[in-house]
């Protein structure tokens, strides 16, 4: 790899990071619950882009997948959320957000794939 690939992709990564913070920030006020649902979209988009950008862009997909995508998800803010909840009783919600955003996860990256599949 080369060392202007490196910094590309470090780049786009306080990008995606300075994004995912903005989007949280606005849904959560949106949503006014105390559920995460910042965290769940910003999580939720990401997967998506990310089956986009590796089934039609498959040579851009360490600078915007690593890079951009890796700043703007966030897997270890969405556990520790699950975790708050779980331990302030809100319990169906703490296994709703788990659940959610892993089967959303799995399957909207499969939807980005199929459709840049179907776009062929």
């Amino acid at each position: 790899m080369s060392p202007l690939l490196l910094l590309a992709a470090a780049a786009c990564g306080g990008l995606g990071a300075g994004v995912r913070y903005l989007v949280d920030v606005a849904v959560a006020r949106a949503a006014g619950t105390r559920f995460p649902w910042g965290v769940m979209v910003v999580n939720l988009t990401g997967s998506f882009v990310l089956g986009i950008v590796v089934g039609a862009l498959p040579d851009a997909a360490f600078v915007v997948g690593a890079g951009f995508l890796g700043g703007y998800t966030t897997f270890s803010t969405a556990m520790l959320d699950t975790v708050a909840l779980w331990r302030d009783g809100e319990r169906p919600a703490s296994v709703a957000h788990a659940v959610g955003m892993l089967l959303g996860g799995i399957l909207l990256a499969a939807a980005g794939l199929a459709l840049t599949a179907a776009v062929r």
